[in-house]
């Protein structure tokens, strides 16, 4: 509840914020030591990014951890409105003005990003344990 509370009091579409690459590499090194034999990341396409947040009404997006059919750890992300609360159904005018409900888009199929070395990302990867 509280949380929920937290989120109605913020304008959902400026949470986040820019940092540095110097705490951004901090802060997943710290992940990673914590947790070396989790998923280290995920990789999304900016195509389903964009269909979530170009959904009437969408503010934001919301990642939630979960696991899939096989057993693996992955997320699934869901469009906020400005109140936080998630677009499951939204509604939409026809175009002979009618009003109708629509599913909102919920989304999967990320794949977890390679260790940081990894090839893949070659040799200028940042994001690396020391």
């Amino acid at each position: 509840m509280m949380q929920t509370e937290l989120l109605t009091k913020r304008n959902i579409a400026t949470i986040g914020e820019e940092i540095t690459h110097e705490l951004g590499a901090e802060l997943v090194n710290n992940y990673r030591k914590a947790n070396p034999n989790d998923v280290q990341g995920y990789i999304i396409g900016k195509e389903i990014l964009t269909q979530i947040l170009a959904q009437p009404g969408c503010a934001g997006i919301q990642f939630h951890n979960a696991i899939n059919e096989v057993g693996q750890k992955t997320l699934v992300y869901v469009g906020l409105d400005q109140n936080g609360k998630q677009l499951i159904n939204y509604t939409v005018v026809t175009e002979d003005a009618q009003l109708q409900k629509q599913k909102g888009i919920v989304a999967d199929r990320s794949i977890p990003s390679p260790s940081g070395d990894d090839p893949f990302f070659g040799d200028d990867t940042w994001f690396i344990i020391d």
